[in-house]
């Protein structure tokens, strides 16, 4: 008794055959579904301005989401078709592809580590339609152990050893209990408002109660993007703040963006 189902084929050579069919079925789907958006495609060169389009023949037709919360989500949006960017850089020499060499300010204007995504300009929502990261202050069931540094009132130091400000407040994630960000109330001499800094960009000096962000300079601290609303955080909003920092954190200074040899 052979295996054989017809002359020389048997029954492994149809598995694999098979096989191979299925994934390369899957390979095109997933290829179809990563150009549903289209791809950011750079002009060329020139003077070095850098222009990011959308290109209109890999975008398939439009994909609705439905949301827990809040209206019917479509992709592609019209602004992802028909949006230019001039970017704030220029190309660090005459080919595509090139490294971007930011022309303003890095951590402003989005470039490299500081880049953020257009998100929607509305809280994050939790199961029961409440924002997700709201402060302290709104939500007194919620304490910090009391055997961890209360970070509420210690003093911020930046990279250049500077006091910007006195932490007001600890925002938290309503589903998780953590710390997502420090509210820091801006020092007169700094600036004026509140900002929030991200909680991974924290070290609390116990020893010193103080609070050190090294991720940027106080002059770049005092401009970091603010909230609209002062109990709520945006998902844009959030992108934008994590992104500040992030990017402070290779582009704060010339010397860090420099090779370590």
């Amino acid at each position: 008794m052979t295996n054989n189902v017809v002359g020389s084929i048997d029954l492994v050579e149809i598995l694999f055959t098979l096989f191979w069919l299925f994934f390369a079925i899957l390979v095109f789907y997933l290829q179809r579904e990563a150009r549903r958006e289209g791809f950011p495609i750079l002009d060329d060169v020139g003077k070095g301005q850098v222009v990011v389009r959308r290109n209109p023949d890999t975008v398939e037709k439009k994909k609705v989401y439905i949301q827990a919360h809040g209206p019917k989500y479509a992709v592609p949006r019209p602004i992802d078709m028909d949006h230019e960017t001039n970017l704030a850089a220029t190309s660090a020499a005459n080919f595509p592809g090139a490294p971007l060499v930011p022309t303003g300010d890095p951590l402003v204007d989005g470039i490299g580590p500081a880049a953020w995504s257009d998100r929607e300009d509305r809280p994050d929502l939790c199961y029961e339609g409440h924002p997700r990261i709201v402060p302290m202050r709104n939500n007194p069931s919620f304490h910090i152990d009391s055997r961890d540094p209360d970070p509420r009132g210690m003093p911020v130091v930046t990279a250049d050893g500077k006091t910007v400000g006195t932490v007001s407040d600890a925002w938290i994630d309503l589903p998780e209990p953590m710390i997502v960000y420090l509210e820091v109330g801006l020092d007169a001499s700094v600036g004026t408002g509140n900002v929030l800094v991200p909680f991974a960009f924290v070290d609390i000096r116990k020893s010193r109660d103080t609070i050190q962000v090294d991720a940027v300079m106080a002059e770049q601290f005092a401009r970091a993007p603010r909230t609209k609303e002062s109990d709520t955080v945006t998902l844009l909003e959030e992108d934008k703040i994590q992104a500040y920092f992030g990017g402070g954190a290779l582009l704060a200074t010339a010397e860090r963006s420099e090779p370590l040899i």
